[in-house]
C-alpha cells in the first residue's frame, strides 16, 4: 500500500463523521446515525469550553482550567449529553439527506443508543404515508334519516320555558315544602368545634337540588320562617376534606324566609320577558319553538349521516395505521378537551381529580375516537386523490374572506388561528369530498 493511499485511510477512519444504517417495518422507517471521530471530538471540545465559563477550580480562575483538570474533576462523561445535544440536528439532517424520499406524517422520534468518549450513536423513527386501498366507496347506499317535530316535544319545550321564567315569591303560609327555597343561616360543628367552610348566612338552597349534604335538605322540610334547628349529617366517604370524609357533624340552622315557585302563564308579561323578537302568541311560539327544535334535529341527523357515510367507506378500506399517528390524534384531542376545559373555568388536574381518572384513562377512553379520525382523514386524502378533486385559488380566496367577515378577523389573526391560507384549502377539500359521497352513495 502507497503512503498515499495510507494516509487516506488512516483520515477515513479517524473522521468519519457518521455511519448509517436504515431498515424499514412497513412504513416505519429506523435509521442508526454514528457520530465519531473528528465530529464528535468536535462536539465534546465545544460543551467543554460552554461548561467551563461556569465553574471553578481550585488553582485556576473561572473558566480558565485546561479540559484534563475539568475532566479529572466533574469526569469525561459530564460532557456527553450536552455534545450529543450538539450534533443531534446535523445528525438528523444527515439521516433525511440519505433517506430524502422519506416524508415524516408525524414528528419523527429520537433515541440515543450508545454514547461514550469516541462516539455517539442515535435511533431516529421516520413514520411515512402507509398504503391506503379503497375496495369500495361509491354506491353504498346511505340516506339520511328525515326528522319530524312532535306536539309533545313542543309542548315540553313551553313548559320548560314557563319554569325557567317562573317567578319565586315569598310564601304565604312559610313553612319550607320540597321545591321551595329557604333563606337559611348556618353553622357545622365536628365534635362540639365549627369547621373551615361550614358556615354561610342568608343563603338560599332549594329543597330537592340536592346541592348539600346527603341528608341535610329534606330536614329542612317542615321548618318555619324564624325557626332554629340542629341537623345531624354524614359526610360523603369520597368528600374532598380528609378530616370531614366519612364523619358526622351537626349543623346549627335558622330559617329566615320560604320562598315558592309561581307558575306563569302565555300571557302578555311573559312574551315581554321571554324577549323573542316578533313572538307575542302562543302559535308564535310554537312555530319558533319548532323550527329551533327542527334545526337542531336535522344537523343531528346531517352529523350522523355523515358518521355513517364515513364509516361505511372504512369498512372497505384496507390500512395499516400506525400506533404513532394515534397518539397523535390523541395529543390534539386532549388538548381541544383542555381549551374547552379552560372556558369553563376548569383545568385538566381538576379534570382528573373530579373524575377519578388518570391522563391514561383519559387516552385510553380517546383512543377508539383518534383511530377513527385518522382512518377518515386518510380515506377522504386518498378520494380526493383517486378522483381529482381540486380546490381553485379563487375558492380559497372566497372562504378567505367569510371566515374574516364571520369572525371579525384581520387577515393575520385569521392566519393564527386556522393555520393559514394551506389549512383552508384542506378544510375545503374535505367538504367537497364528503359532498361527492353523499352524491355518490345515495
Amino acid at each position: 500500500m502507497t503512503e498515499e493511499k495510507k494516509t487516506k485511510k488512516v483520515q477515513d477512519e479517524n473522521t468519519k463523521e457518521t455511519k448509517k444504517q436504515a431498515k424499514k417495518e412497513n412504513n416505519k422507517h429506523v435509521i442508526n446515525i454514528k457520530v465519531e471521530g473528528k465530529e464528535w471530538e468536535e462536539a465534546l471540545e465545544k460543551t467543554f469550553e460552554k461548561k467551563n465559563k461556569n465553574v471553578t477550580i481550585d488553582g485556576f480562575r473561572k473558566g480558565k482550567a485546561p479540559r484534563s483538570i475539568y475532566e479529572k474533576k466533574y469526569g469525561k462523561e459530564s460532557l456527553f449529553f450536552d455534545a450529543a445535544d450538539e450534533v443531534l440536528q446535523d445528525s438528523f439532517k444527515q439521516a433525511m439527506k440519505e433517506n430524502e424520499n422519506l416524508i415524516p406524517i408525524v414528528q419523527p422520534k429520537v433515541e440515543l443508543k450508545s454514547i461514550d468518549e469516541n462516539h455517539v450513536e442515535f435511533v431516529f423513527t421516520i413514520i411515512t404515508q402507509p398504503e391506503i386501498k379503497i375496495k369500495k366507496y361509491k354506491g353504498l347506499k346511505v340516506t339520511k334519516e328525515e326528522k319530524k317535530v312532535t306536539k309533545e316535544e313542543i309542548e315540553h319545550e313551553i313548559g320548560h320555558l314557563l319554569e325557567r321564567y317562573a317567578e319565586v315569591v315569598v310564601k304565604e303560609n312559610q313553612v319550607v315544602e320540597n321545591t321551595n327555597t329557604a333563606v337559611i343561616d348556618f353553622e357545622g360543628f365536628k365534635d362540639g368545634v365549627a369547621f373551615d367552610g361550614g358556615k354561610g348566612e342568608n343563603y338560599s338552597l332549594e329543597i330537592g337540588s340536592n346541592t348539600f349534604i346527603p341528608g341535610f335538605e329534606e330536614q329542612l322540610i317542615g321548618m318555619k320562617s324564624g325557626e332554629e334547628k340542629e341537623i345531624e349529617v354524614t359526610f360523603p366517604e369520597e368528600y374532598p376534606a380528609e378530616d370531614l370524609k366519612g364523619q358526622k357533624v351537626t349543623f346549627k340552622v335558622k330559617v329566615h324566609e320560604v320562598k315558592e315557585k309561581v307558575n306563569r302563564e302565555l300571557d302578555k308579561d311573559f312574551f315581554e320577558d321571554l324577549g323573542m323578537e316578533g313572538v307575542d302568541s302562543k302559535e308564535k311560539l310554537e312555530s319558533e319553538i319548532e323550527a329551533s327544535i327542527k334545526a337542531q334535529k336535522d344537523a343531528d341527523a346531517e352529523n350522523t349521516y355523515i358518521d355513517t357515510l364515513l364509516r361505511k367507506v372504512g369498512e372497505q378500506t384496507e390500512v395499516d395505521i400506525p400506533e404513532e399517528l394515534v397518539e397523535e390524534e390523541v395529543d390534539r384531542m386532549i388538548a381541544r378537551f383542555e381549551e374547552q376545559l379552560k372556558m369553563q373555568g376548569v383545568n385538566l388536574d381538576m379534570y382528573y381529580q373530579f373524575t377519578k381518572m388518570t391522563e391514561k384513562d383519559l387516552r385510553n377512553q380517546m383512543e377508539k375516537e383518534a383511530f377513527e379520525h385518522v382512518l377518515y382523514r386518510m380515506m377522504m386524502e386518498e378520494i380526493i386523490k383517486l378522483e381529482k378533486i381540486e380546490v381553485t385559488e379563487e375558492e380559497v380566496k372566497n372562504e378567505k374572506e367569510e371566515l374574516m367577515k364571520k369572525y371579525q378577523m384581520t387577515e393575520e389573526d385569521l392566519t393564527n388561528a386556522f393555520g393559514g391560507l394551506e389549512m383552508i384549502k384542506y378544510d375545503l377539500e374535505m367538504r367537497k369530498v364528503i359532498d361527492f359521497l353523499k352524491e355518490a352513495n345515495k
